[in-house]
């Protein structure tokens, strides 16, 4: 795994990648890297003109590539049923599911269309009620795998099951790292029950260190002594931060490398797991608590309106 790059990734021809957020930033390299690789590529976001540039963009660097853009908002448990009902219509196995959509600690907090905490819909409940609705698809694919794609926040993340919304405190960079350490035990536990119930589907995290994309420069201007930090570190050149493109490789890698292993976090390996190549990565304590991931699970089941059959 040293010094692992794109030029180490298997030939991705003849797989088919569904990539959420891949407008811009880390979603968008991936998809680049995927499609340069022969992976045919579903970009998926919220902005039909954002879609339009990316695919232009990445046409003009791979003018064969098989890439086309998707409408998603995974903020929107409507929308992500529509996608998916897209896709089965297609009647096609998908290989690779890379969730990788977020927002990040708003300094208000926001309830979307149904109901929920807008960073806990968009960074873990869409997501997980995506993941559920293409499994029967993930499961016709060949050698399939789930990226979750977390953040070195979870670290300070907690779960409390009887406030999932935030609804009696509402910090924005706490509620972020929650949600982020949500994602994490959600593809830990999407593992655990693969094996237990044969899905043959292989589930991991990935986390890009800190890396320049638009998640955070969109984020809040002033929401606590750790998320301005944060986001100053990840805004101007830092021995800790890097490219858009350094902080995929640890997707990537997690996504077609076979030394990658289900329910495994990867990471940047150098300076504290902020930048250099992926390599795996310990995960938080709390990411390791296998009844509050079930809990988790069954509770995002219920709050979604899907079930992993």
């Amino acid at each position: 795994m040293t010094g692992w790059t794109t030029a180490h990734m298997p030939t991705q021809r003849g797989r088919l990648a569904v990539i959420t957020g891949a407008t811009g930033g880390l979603g968008y390299e991936a998809a680049l890297a995927l499609a340069a690789a022969g992976a045919e590529v579903v970009l998926t976001g919220r902005n039909e003109d954002k879609g339009a540039d990316a695919l232009a963009r990445l046409h003009a660097a791979h003018p064969r590539a098989a890439v086309r853009f998707a409408h998603l908002d995974v903020a929107s448990l409507a929308s992500v049923a529509a996608f998916a009902d897209s896709m089965r219509a297609a009647d096609r196995g998908v290989d690779l599911l890379i969730n990788n959509a977020g927002i990040m600690a708003p300094p208000a907090r926001h309830v979307t269309e149904d109901g929920f905490e807008l960073q806990f819909a968009t960074n873990h409940l869409g997501h997980f009620a995506l993941t559920a609705r293409l499994l029967p698809l993930l499961r016709r694919g060949v050698g399939a795998r789930v990226v979750n794609v977390s953040s070195l926040a979870a670290h300070g993340g907690a779960i409390d099951l009887t406030d999932l919304q935030s609804e009696r405190s509402y910090a924005a960079f706490r509620v972020y790292a929650m949600t982020k350490l949500a994602v994490l035990m959600s593809a830990m536990e999407f593992q655990r029950r693969s094996e237990a119930a044969g899905w043959n589907v292989k589930a991991m995290a990935a986390h890009p260190g800190i890396a320049q994309t638009s998640l955070i420069a969109n984020g809040p201007a002033s929401c606590g002594v750790l998320a301005v930090l944060w986001r100053l570190t990840s805004l101007f050149p830092t021995p800790f931060n890097a490219s858009a493109a350094h902080g995929a490789l640890p997707i990537l890698f997690a996504a077609t490398s076979p030394d990658a292993n289900g329910g495994r976090l990867y990471g940047p390996s150098q300076t504290y797991e902020t930048k250099g190549p992926p390599a795996t990565s310990r995960p938080p304590a709390q990411a390791l608590d296998a009844a509050m991931a079930a809990s988790l699970w069954e509770a995002s089941e219920r709050l979604a309106g899907v079930r992993f059959a």
